[in-house]
């Protein structure tokens, strides 16, 4: 038998070993509880009915229209068809695109997307997303090109080069930073901006304006200040988070991906906790609402 014809039997043996098998299914498993719950870009990338319903049989197939002054962005198809999608698009340069905001062809991807977040997440978890993306089935969907009134930078940052590792669960807080930041970009929308994106010194005090069909929501201070959580327990912070209702049972306003969010589960829903409760007491707003700005 040829050398090549012999490679090509390891390479088969391989691709379909039990260890490789686990593995990827490993992969699918993280990739579909990250998108089923705290990741959720469902909440963008899934196809809805007039109702503003998602259309679970579409897929993360796109269409979402974000109509702001500086853009007015579509949500990609991010289901792996051929022409319309993902579909050609190798783990790496998915990954890429997740991570730097960087399509295959060089171009920059636009707001809303949350790379200033996104940059922190760990290999293995952007690896579980771009596995549970290639398991979907195609949806052909062709979305209108995005329209930007803004100029976009030349990159997000530098090239991530190094391994990214996300911290111990063991370690609640820092565990609960890595579930609201890279994953989860909570604070994307939950602490105030400036014209270049979120005050990082003022993380979580919310006060964002979220215009929407619902109408205009502003998002809520996350930090245990009084106009916060300062008072709440953590069984109605979990409640908040995967029911979308108040601390009095009001039903709170989207965006919240609350259809996502309800599959968090109790371990990361501590951690994420933990997280809040440690953050600075800041008042709604930040010091904006305190007149220092």
């Amino acid at each position: 038998m040829c050398f090549r014809a012999v490679a090509a039997m390891l390479g088969l043996l391989v691709m379909f070993s039990p260890a490789v098998a686990g593995q990827d299914a490993r992969l699918v498993e993280r990739g579909a509880y990250l998108m089923n719950g705290i990741v959720a870009c469902g909440n963008c990338h899934a196809q809805r009915d007039k109702e503003g319903r998602v259309m679970p049989a579409l897929g993360l197939s796109g269409g979402m229209l974000f109509d702001e002054q500086p853009f007015r962005a579509y949500a990609r198809n991010i289901t792996p068809d051929l022409e319309t999608g993902i579909g050609n698009w190798t783990d790496a340069q998915i990954v890429r695109a997740i991570r730097e905001g960087i399509r295959p062809d060089g171009t920059l991807i636009g707001p809303p997307m949350p790379f200033e977040f996104y940059r922190g997440m760990s290999d293995d978890d952007a690896l579980a997303l771009a596995a549970w993306l290639r398991a979907q089935p195609p949806v052909k969907n062709a979305v209108p090109k995005s329209e930007y009134r803004m100029t976009l930078p030349p990159a997000y940052g530098p090239p991530i080069q190094e391994r990214i590792v996300a911290p111990p669960r063991s370690d609640l807080v820092s565990y609960g930073a890595y579930l609201a930041g890279p994953l989860g970009h909570c604070m994307d929308c939950h602490t105030p901006w400036t014209q270049t994106g979120p005050d990082m010194t003022q993380v979580g005090a919310g006060g964002l304006p979220m215009k929407g069909p619902w109408g205009v929501s502003l998002t809520r201070n996350l930090t245990p200040h009084e106009t916060g959580l300062k008072g709440w327990s953590d069984a109605e912070i979990a409640r908040a988070i995967r029911e979308g209702r108040s601390r009095n049972g009001a039903p709170l306003k989207p965006p919240m991906a609350f259809d996502w969010y309800r599959n968090i589960d109790d371990a990361d829903m501590k951690a994420l906790i933990a997280y809040l409760r440690s953050l600075a007491p800041l008042p709604l707003g930040g010091r904006s609402a305190a007149g220092s700005k």
